[in-house]
Parts: structure tokens; sequence; C-alpha cells
């Protein structure tokens, strides 16, 4: 198992960026990485919850990952599940008040577990470990400063 883990502290209130990460249609519009996304069931937002999104590859290209909510506790943690080939993805989502500000200040960190579901999966993992966390690592943080764009003009300062 491989856990990859960033931070960073966005000025914003929780339930904003709460607001953001839960609602899956507007996903696409604030996420970089994401050209669309669609949502396989119908109801509101919490577990059980399943979107795929069609993320776009650094080369360009582009791939559907499909996301289930496994746990979603307002506005302070959503965890998110994801089967991928030869491993299986946790994602976990924190949000924290830190201060408070006119707009507030949300200390965000998100970690990805990867569970090697297959032999060639483990194999995998112990040959491109680190250049696999590293290229991990670039995409949650793109994905927090994502985040704390779409949350307002304030800029995030990287935390961890």
């Amino acid at each position: 198992m491989s856990t990859v883990t960033v931070s960073a502290s966005i000025e914003a209130q929780d339930a904003d960026l709460w607001r953001l990460l839960t609602d899956l249609p507007a996903r696409a519009d604030w996420l970089s990485a994401v050209d669309a996304v669609e949502v396989l069931a119908a109801g509101g937002f919490g577990p059980g919850t399943v979107w795929r999104e069609t993320r776009i590859r650094p080369d360009g290209g582009t791939e559907p990952e499909e996301f289930e909510v496994l746990e979603a506790v307002a506005p302070g943690r959503l965890v998110l599940g994801s089967r991928g080939a030869g491993a299986d993805y946790r994602i976990t989502w924190t949000l924290r008040t830190v201060e408070r500000r006119r707009r507030g200040c949300t200390e965000v960190t998100v970690e990805q577990e990867a569970v090697p579901t297959r032999a060639y999966g483990r194999v995998l993992a112990l040959i491109l470990g680190g250049l696999a966390a590293r290229a991990v690592e670039g995409a949650l943080r793109r994905d927090l400063a994502d985040l704390a764009l779409a949350a307002g003009p304030a800029q995030s300062t990287e935390a961890a």
C-alpha cells in the first residue's frame, strides 16, 4: 500500500469548500484535470453516490475514472473510493477550520491510498513507486490549487 498526503490552507469557510467538493455536476467547471462528469445514480449526495469523471492525462489524452462516496460528514470529511487497474484507491478529504477571518480559513488535507489488488499492481508499485507517488502528489496539489481558486480570489498557502 502507498499513501500520498498533501495539505493547504485555503481562505474560505469549510462549508463553502464542502459545497464545491460535493457539487458533482460543477466539478468539471473548477477541476482543471476533469473534462466531464456523469452522475451514475439519481438522488442526493452521500454514501453510495457514484459518478464517472473524464480525467485529462498529462499527455493530453483522457481517461474515465469512476468514484463512489464511502463516507460524507459535512463539512469536514469526505472519503471516496475508486477501482483502478491493479489497485483500489481511497481518497480522503479533510476540512478543518483553523481560524476565523472575514471569509474564514480552512486547512484542507487530501490523502490518497493505493492498495494493489493484483500481482502486477504490486510489481508496478515496487518498480514505479517513487515516480507514481510524485505524480499523485502533483495531481493532488493541482486539485487543492483548483479548489482554492474556485473558492475565491484569495491565495492558498501550501502547508505540507
